[in-house]
């Protein structure tokens, strides 16, 4: 499977991206306004120093006269260190200031004109107004132009661009953080529901029934019907091996019983001895055939297994009378040693368990020899022993004897599928129990224990 990034990844990636694109907006936006308003207070303060010098403007003896005020230039020095020029200024004649400094194109009378250039180097903004005074009977046109550099407004635009920069990075790591709490709660339902299916046993095929947001129930209704068309599949496939199991055993023991109806009938040795193969064929595929499809049905049964309150001795001594025919063809006797212990499980499951572990004992057991079936009660478990006069479990690790198709090694010549004690494993660990194998103490035979927690 190909795995990318996740939801959330993605959708904390688009909305970091987003948040950095809306940083940005707000960093230009407010550089913007700064610089707008760094030069708005400018221009007002140049407006009125301008306005400031041209209302001291007089006539004396028919000459236009002028006295600087301080506190027209005493506000431009408030605002900052920028320097300031100026010229008062009628017609070409300069009557004071710097001859040199250039003056915005005329306006309205009495009306102040805004201009920027560069002076000296540098770049000012310059202000100008236009007054007339009555020098003698003379109307004498005086322009009055104010100008600063402009070294402050850019570092007080510089100052507040700096500050909305750490104020927009601020808000990008800010809005990543909440980003990703918002993508984690948005996806909460589903991350949900994905743990109450993971939650679920393999075979808990129940419909989700659970509040979820609108936009999951097209989920929740496909998710739904797959689980209700698995639930049939697994009803059919139960169908199918109980009723392949019939099947299956029901032409192979017809076919045994005919071969030893013919095998009592014939008097050639050569006849019998063929009889006595296919005899031991049809035994050996009715059994290896019975154990596949008792692992087949173990395997679908666990999933929703039962758990009802059993006697495991009960269960035992049915087992053992179900097994006491082919005990009885070996003359092999089960000797029974039981002691009530209430366990909770699947009674067939457990049947099929302990059936597998004692058709085990029968087969390795020579013949003339006694199985034993013990339970008793050990701590907080019940234990289920069987016991055999056989050969053993071998040499090898018993737990590889659990595995499937693993067989001992001292058992070669003994028809066998290799299948009872991963049946019988596969239920008990479906149960919460264990299997324990060893060889008896004696040095004679196996003692397989099936543990099971008491109810």
């Amino acid at each position: 499977m190909i795995h990318t990034a996740s939801i959330g990844q993605r959708l904390t990636l688009l909305l970091a991206g987003v948040a950095a694109l809306l940083s940005l907006l707000s960093w230009g936006m407010v550089r913007s306004l700064a610089a707008q308003a760094a030069a708005h207070t400018q221009d007002n303060v140049l407006a009125a120093s301008a306005t400031t010098i041209a209302e001291t403007l007089r006539s004396e003896q028919g000459a236009v006269r002028l006295e600087l005020p301080y506190a027209a230039f005493a506000m431009l020095g408030a605002i900052s260190e920028d320097r300031v020029y100026y010229r008062v200024s009628s017609g070409d004649t300069v009557l004071t200031g710097y001859d040199d400094l250039p003056a915005p194109a005329p306006g309205i009378m009495g009306q102040v004109v805004f201009d920027t250039g560069r002076y000296r180097g540098a770049p000012i903004r310059l202000a100008s107004v236009m007054r007339v005074v009555l020098a003698g009977a003379d109307r004498v046109v005086v322009t009055v132009t104010v100008a600063q550099t402009r070294d402050g407004v850019d570092a007080v635009i510089s100052d507040i661009s700096r500050l909305a920069g750490i104020l927009s990075v601020a808000f990008f790591f800010v809005a990543v953080a909440l980003s990703a709490i918002a993508a984690r709660m948005s996806l909460r339902p589903l991350n949900q529901i994905a743990a109450s299916v993971s939650r679920r046993g393999p075979g808990d095929l129940r419909p989700l029934s659970r509040a979820a947001p609108a936009d999951l129930a097209p989920l929740l209704t496909a998710l739904n019907r797959l689980m209700e068309r698995l639930r049939l599949s697994l009803r059919r496939s139960e169908d199918f091996i109980a009723e392949a199991a019939h099947r299956v055993r029901t032409p192979l023991a017809t076919v045994r019983v005919q071969a030893e109806i013919a095998l009592r009938t014939v008097s050639d040795e050569t006849e019998k001895e063929r009889l006595r193969r296919i005899i031991r064929a049809v035994d050996e595929s009715a059994r290896s055939a019975g154990q596949l499809l008792d692992h087949a049905t173990v395997a679908y049964r666990v999933e929703e297994l039962a758990r009802d309150r059993l006697n495991l001795a009960e269960l035992a001594a049915q087992s053992a009378a179900g097994m006491e025919p082919t005990a009885s063809m070996r003359e092999i006797h089960l000797a029974l040693d039981l002691t009530p212990a209430q366990v909770r499980g699947d009674a067939v499951l457990l049947d099929s368990a302990i059936r597998n572990v004692l058709d085990n004992a029968i087969k390795y057991s020579a013949e003339d020899t006694t199985v034993t079936l013990k339970v008793e009660t050990v701590g907080s478990n019940a234990h289920l022993r069987v016991l055999d006069e056989g050969p053993g479990l071998g040499d090898g690790p018993k737990e590889l004897l659990m595995e499937r198709f693993q067989r001992g090694g001292n058992i070669a010549g003994v028809i066998g599928s290799g299948l009872g004690l991963t049946i019988a494993s596969e239920v008990l660990r479906a149960h919460g129990g264990h299997i324990e194998l060893h060889n008896n103490e004696n040095g004679s035979g196996a003692c397989v224990t099936l543990v099971l927690p008491l109810a």
